[in-house]
């Protein structure tokens, strides 16, 4: 039986969605060990936000120096733990700042890394979506311990039946570790709406809102959804271009994506194409969009998203 390694993100806010994610993948290798890299004083609090996960295990490590010197930091730590807990594979989350950590984690252990992937199976092999969506290949590492970074929403999070088994170790900071220093950071502003890259639903508008979003917003607030929005969108300055998805944007595997008036490019739906359920509402018929979608309404957007709406609240009234 395998043991699989996974790196608890808590910098979202969102620890056990994210953590319970990668520890469902995880479970299908063997056990599961989440690595917690906290300030001082915090670990303990953030380790038991993790209580319905499927984790087994929870090594944390304290310090104020991740914050002040940043990944250098970051990856003397993960080394010195994978030291310790000399796991079969090592699961990261797949935003950038993991990515980054992925990357530089393989070189330090000399071994391969895969990003982006959707799927983690038991023989430690990653599927991943790739060329614009039109492809899906399952890769190995052949070398090494494999480093994978996951896509956020890749899979429902199985819940756990007990809190995990908590231990706390030091580790040395090297001084090579500490040549970044950083003196000020700002977190981006949120709004009330969740996150795009961690939302279970996902409405996005394209050209067909002619810049006007207020009926995709409508029916993202009726569900709980986040906004999204396709390049076009984006450049032509009707959002901002941190809602933007697609290759040159963000990536999004949630459980519904609901494409309104977005003509599906191949570089928007290089950022969508892995969602569960994909519905596309468009006035062209041979819009691209439909080649993908698992349904599709021939419509005005306009006229489409308010009779959603209403269809739901009758439905919840």
């Amino acid at each position: 039986m395998a043991k699989v390694l996974i790196l608890v993100d808590h910098a979202s806010g969102k620890v056990a969605k994210t953590a319970g994610e990668l520890a469902t993948f995880a479970k299908r290798a063997g056990d599961c060990v989440g690595l917690i890299l906290a300030p001082e004083g915090q670990s303990q609090a953030l380790s038991e936000q993790l209580s319905n996960t499927v984790i087994g295990q929870v090594i944390a490590v304290e310090s104020n120096d991740f914050a002040k010197h940043g990944q250098g930091c970051i990856l003397d730590a993960i080394t010195q733990v994978v030291e310790k807990v000399k796991p079969d594979a090592i699961l990261i989350p797949s935003t950038s700042a993991g990515k980054e950590i992925a990357g530089r984690l393989a070189i330090r252990l000399n071994s391969g890394v895969i990003t982006d992937a959707i799927d983690f199976a038991s023989d430690l092999s990653a599927t991943q979506s790739i060329f614009g969506g039109s492809f899906t290949v399952s890769s190995k590492v052949s070398s090494g311990i494999p480093v994978i970074t996951i896509r956020p929403s890749a899979i429902e999070a199985e819940v756990g039946s007990s809190a995990p088994a908590f231990e706390k170790v030091d580790v040395l900071i090297s001084e090579k570790g500490k040549l970044v220093t950083i003196t000020d950071s700002k977190p981006a502003v949120k709004g009330g709406r969740p996150e795009l890259t961690e939302a279970k639903v996902v409405i996005s508008g394209g050209r067909g809102t002619n810049g006007d979003f207020k009926p995709v917003e409508a029916l993202a607030d009726l569900l709980g959804a986040a906004v999204g929005a396709s390049r076009a969108a984006t450049d032509a300055g009707w959002y901002p271009h941190t809602h933007q998805v697609g290759q040159t944007g963000k990536t999004v595997s949630p459980q519904l994506y609901l494409a309104c008036g977005i003509s599906g490019a191949i570089q928007h739906r290089a950022g969508m194409q892995t969602s569960k359920t994909i519905v596309a509402i468009n006035k062209d018929p041979e819009a691209p969009i439909f080649d993908v979608a698992d349904f599709g309404v021939v419509g005005d957007l306009f006229a489409v998203l308010p009779q959603v709406g209403q269809a739901i609240s009758a439905k919840r009234a």
